[in-house]
């Protein structure tokens, strides 16, 4: 196994470990913490590796990889409670979701990572987020060193955000998420995904039909996984789409209420500013760029290093707050280095 973190990171940047384990159960994953909590040692936790920016120095301390797979079932009168490790790789839950006629997850199509990252930072698209559908979350509690089963009011859960995000202090080990026994999916509520379903804001479709054009969405704007394609090379989303007073939208950027406020477009502020898709191609060393389909992706096109990235990175947040007087701010988990 290599000790680059690069090899596990969609963006493929990151530096050695120190050291590598890995968890193949939910009791395996509380013990090497734990341990590794005893012994003094740093831990990071590596699931999917989609949503993290790791430094070229790498980690000194372990790195645990998060492999706990099992899946539980519990089917109720017109729901069902399933339970996945935080191992489970997200996209396959929703597919086994979808032919099984568990309603709630097709709208999340296609995002990469694992279950247990979807909690910390509230994972959602096109309309939908696993706040919706979550009903607990089991954790270690890293401070006493005991294993909870938070009910989804203690989360916290906002806008790409949770009682999660902004610690370290709890290891997210299972979630357990309330689905209806429905091949329809829940009602659309996001313009572009009812656009293609044919359907009103409000109306339904069926799950594998959701599931289907959101994939589609997806590819078209290099949010699938495709080790041919430079442009998915990323952590997704790097900004966040921020959430601004009425009276502070720009003039003709798109926005949406939330928890609120205004949710804005990150994607239309970067490319307002000047940052089109693509920009960097051009530029040397040319190693990294704004991906050809979505301006909201930053993407290692080969032999780049996170530096670099990070250097564009703050070229965009500067440009766009020159702009617009906006500070965007990274969805991305930047570890061993800073915006």
């Amino acid at each position: 196994m290599s000790d680059l973190l690069a090899d596990l990171t969609t963006l493929r940047l990151g530096g050695p470990a120190r050291r590598l384990v890995t968890a193949t159960s939910t009791g395996e994953l509380v013990e090497l913490v734990r341990g590794a909590d005893a012994a003094g040692e740093r831990v990071l936790l590596v699931g999917g590796g989609s949503n993290l920016v790791i430094g070229d120095d790498g980690w000194d301390g372990v790195v645990v990889l998060v492999r706990s797979d099992a899946v539980s079932v519990d089917i109720r009168e017109g729901t069902v409670a399933v339970t996945a490790d935080a191992g489970v790789s997200w996209d396959s839950l929703v597919a086994r979701s979808v032919d099984e006629g568990w309603s709630g997850l097709a709208a999340m199509s296609g995002i990469p990572g694992s279950t247990g990252g979807t909690p910390v930072q509230n994972v959602g698209a096109y309309g939908s987020e696993v706040a919706d559908v979550i009903s607990s979350v089991r954790v270690l509690d890293r401070e006493t060193g005991g294993v909870e089963d938070w009910p989804a009011e203690r989360c916290a859960f906002a806008f790409r955000t949770s009682a999660f995000k902004h610690t370290d202090r709890y290891v997210v080990l299972s979630v357990t998420f309330d689905l209806l026994l429905s091949d329809e999916a829940p009602p659309a509520r996001y313009a572009e995904l009812a656009r293609r379903l044919e359907v009103e804001i409000g109306d339904t479709a069926p799950s594998a039909r959701v599931r289907e054009v959101v994939l589609d969405l997806r590819r078209s704007k290099g949010m699938v996984l495709d080790d041919r394609d430079p442009d998915t090379w990323s952590v997704g989303s790097f900004f966040v789409n921020m959430l601004v007073d009425e009276a502070d939208v720009p003039p003709g950027c798109p926005h949406w209420p939330t928890d609120g406020r205004m949710k804005l477009s990150a994607a239309w502020l970067i490319e307002n500013a000047g940052f089109g898709k693509g920009f960097g191609l051009d530029r040397p060393p040319g190693t990294v760029a704004v991906s050809t389909k979505h301006t909201l992706a930053l993407t290692n096109r080969g032999g780049a290093t996170t530096a670099q990235l990070l250097d564009l990175a703050r070229l965009i947040r500067g440009g766009v707050e020159a702009r617009y007087g906006l500070r965007l701010f990274p969805e991305a988990h930047l570890i061993g280095c800073a915006l």
